[in-house]
C-alpha cells in the first residue's frame, strides 16, 4: 500500500444533505419538512421534552430527596495502597498524584482502614477513619491532618 493508495473506511464519510435545491434532489420545494403544521415553520418545533400536552414524564415521576450543593466529595484511599511506599516515607496528596494512586485531589484526601499496613508512614491527609489511624499507629506512623 502507498500513500496515494489510502482511502477512508466504506461508510465513514457522507455528503452533507442539501435540501431545497430543486425537484430533482427530492428535496426541494418543501425541503424535507412536509406541508404545513408546526415543524414545518421557520423557529418552529417544540422544546425537549415536551410531550404535545400529555403531561410530561418529568412531572409523571415521584420527587425524592434533594442534592446539598456544599457536599464535599473525597478522593478516598484504602490503607492497603499504602504499602508500596518505603520505610519512613511521608506520605502527601502531591505524592499521590505523582505516584499515580489518584487522579486528582477534589475536595481533599480520605484514608479509610481497609486492609493492613506492613510499613511505618508518615501520612498526611484531609479525613482519617478511625481505623485507618489506630492501624496507622499500631505499625509505628503517624497521621497529620492537612
Amino acid at each position: 500500500m502507498k500513500l496515494h493508495e489510502l482511502k477512508p473506511a466504506t461508510g465513514s464519510r457522507k455528503e452533507r444533505k442539501r435540501v431545497g435545491r430543486g425537484i430533482g434532489s427530492g428535496n426541494g420545494k418543501t425541503a424535507g419538512r412536509g406541508h404545513k403544521g408546526q415543524n414545518a415553520r421557520s423557529g418552529g418545533g417544540v422544546r425537549p421534552g415536551f410531550e404535545g400536552g400529555q403531561n410530561p414524564l418529568y412531572r409523571r415521576l415521584p420527587k425524592r430527596g434533594f442534592t446539598n450543593f456544599n457536599r464535599k466529595e473525597y478522593a478516598i484511599i484504602n490503607l492497603d495502597t499504602l504499602n508500596r511506599f518505603a520505610e519512613n516515607t511521608e506520605v502527601t496528596p502531591e505524592l499521590l498524584i505523582e505516584s499515580g494512586i489518584i487522579k486528582n485531589i477534589k475536595d481533599g484526601v480520605k484514608i479509610l482502614g481497609n486492609g493492613e499496613l506492613n510499613v511505618k508512614l508518615t501520612v498526611k491527609a484531609n479525613k482519617f477513619s478511625q481505623a485507618a489511624v489506630e492501624k496507622i499507629e499500631a505499625a509505628g506512623g503517624k497521621t497529620e491532618v492537612v
